[in-house]
């Protein structure tokens, strides 16, 4: 069964493609998704820019912003749950894909077409593991 956010490896930029290889290099043993205390975004400093953390909250369901990248808003996000932050540019349907990504258990794919070239983008979501659940959220945007 497919999901509204599957991940379409075809459809991957080369950056996004090497985040979704660095994640799965941070998978213990048989594990299906790495833990969240193992992922060092100092690995991946060309991108910290466009790299995001999200704190993955159950019971109910909510997901924080921990860490934003200077190219997606990194001013004023952190800290702000994502349902206190308009759905805008380039943040479009992150809240939904967020949900689909916890559901499902397995990283997720957005790619926004807007008829403005300057606002096309992919985002790519990774699950990570961490209190005997889903507890984070490694996110990449490709802008443009």
């Amino acid at each position: 069964m497919t999901h509204p956010f599957a991940l379409q490896k075809s459809r991957l930029s080369p950056d996004l493609a090497r985040v979704l290889a660095y994640w799965k290099g941070l998978r213990r043993g048989e594990a299906d998704m790495p833990f969240w205390d193992d992922a060092r975004l100092t690995d991946l400093p060309d991108l910290s820019d466009r790299l995001m953390l999200l704190d993955v909250f159950d019971k109910p369901e909510r997901f924080r912003f921990d860490m934003v990248g200077g190219a997606l808003g990194a001013n004023d996000l952190p800290g702000r749950f994502l349902d206190e932050t308009p759905s805008a540019w380039p943040l479009d349907f992150l809240r939904a894909e967020a949900s689909a990504t916890v559901e499902c258990g397995e990283p997720t794919y957005y790619r926004h077409d807007a008829g403005d070239a300057e606002r096309v983008y992919g985002r790519l979501l990774l699950p990570m593991w961490g209190d005997g659940r889903i507890s984070m959220i490694l996110a990449v945007q490709d802008l443009g």
